[in-house]
């Protein structure tokens, strides 16, 4: 029985010496290097400030009242437009609304003859515009301090742009909206105004700055949460690396790993323009179609052919012909 337990770990024990074995003999190839192999690509990259923000209106404009009373007829939901001189809303004063209230117990003809005489009030919109705001039913007493509507002429977008990075923001820059709400919907924009008070926002300086939308989408919404990127650079057909690839020089500048004719890497020397996180854009040294070697790999020397591990081929380390003969002996 214990012969037979120490033949079944023998056998398994060398089975994974050959699995280890074969899998060595795979992936380390005599002089090639053990990472990857990339392609300088050409596309598009844009070196970008990015910020976060929401949608709000440009001008916003509270309508009040003109007199305390109730509310009769409205004549503007949120979301409707109107332009400025247009009636939103009637409203009776507290004195015409007692006096109608008393002729409707009189019957429908004292009820006229009084809403002929005594004209409501309308309340009137003071700019063109979007009603975002509309507070208030048919029906309801209002004072005159209430605000029953508000309205914007103009959606934007205002981001807050941190301290270290404003410097880089400037009117007129293209940025690129993309609403939380509608993260696959991206819209062009540009920077018109950078507020000239900054907040103090976790001990983090930050100032407003002001996008208006090329063209501003039906969806968007007054307080909507945006994240933009500012555009800083932009640049099309580029050759592009990614950002492992490319490391230090001993001169201080900027190379990458290419593979030399043995299949060892080469230093190459390299100028670099515009980075993101994840690639580099190359100037100088490269051209379409190169293929460059990633900095995280190991590069694996040539060595001589290796044995099995199980003596197939060649004498295990270590063993001597004594040794064997002294293991044939044990068996008899």
């Amino acid at each position: 029985m214990k012969r037979k337990k120490i033949l079944i770990l023998g056998a398994a024990l060398c089975a994974a010496a050959l699995a280890a074995w074969s899998l060595r003999s795979k992936f380390s190839k005599p002089g090639r290097y053990g990472g990857r192999v990339i392609e300088v690509m050409q596309g598009s990259i844009e070196d970008a400030v990015e910020a976060t923000g929401g949608v709000a209106p440009l001008n916003r404009v509270e309508i009040k009242p003109p007199i305390a009373g109730r509310i009769e007829k409205l004549l503007a939901e949120e979301g409707d437009a109107f332009r400025a001189g247009q009636t939103l809303a009637w409203m009776s004063s507290s004195d015409r609304a007692a006096i109608l209230d008393a002729a409707r117990a009189k019957g429908e003809e004292e009820l006229k003859r009084w809403e002929d005489s005594y004209k409501p009030t309308p309340i009137i919109a003071p700019l063109s515009g979007v009603i975002i705001l509309r507070n208030v039913v048919v029906g309801q007493t209002v004072a005159a301090s209430e605000v029953l509507f508000a309205m914007s002429d103009n959606l934007i977008v205002v981001a807050q742009v941190d301290e270290s990075e404003i410097g880089r923001i400037r009117p007129g820059m293209p940025a690129r909206i993309i609403l939380d709400a509608y993260p696959d919907w991206p819209v062009a924009g540009t920077v018109f105004d950078i507020l000239h008070e900054g907040k103090n926002v976790s001990n983090v300086i930050q100032y407003g700055v002001k996008i208006r939308p090329v063209k501003v989408p039906s969806y968007f919404r007054s307080q909507m949460t945006a994240n933009v990127g500012f555009i800083a650079s932009k640049k099309e057909d580029a050759l592009l690396v990614p950002s492992s690839a490319v490391r230090e020089s001993a001169s201080g500048g900027k190379q990458v790993m290419v593979p030399g004719p043995d299949g060892k890497p080469v230093a190459r020397e390299v100028k670099t323009g515009i980075e993101t996180s994840d690639r580099i854009e190359i100037t100088e040294g490269l051209a379409p179609g190169d293929k460059v070697l990633l900095v995280g790999s190991r590069y694996v020397p040539q060595q001589a052919p290796q044995s099995s591990p199980l003596g197939f081929g060649g004498r295990r380390p270590g063993s001597s012909s004594e040794q064997q003969g002294a293991r044939s002996r044990r068996r008899q």
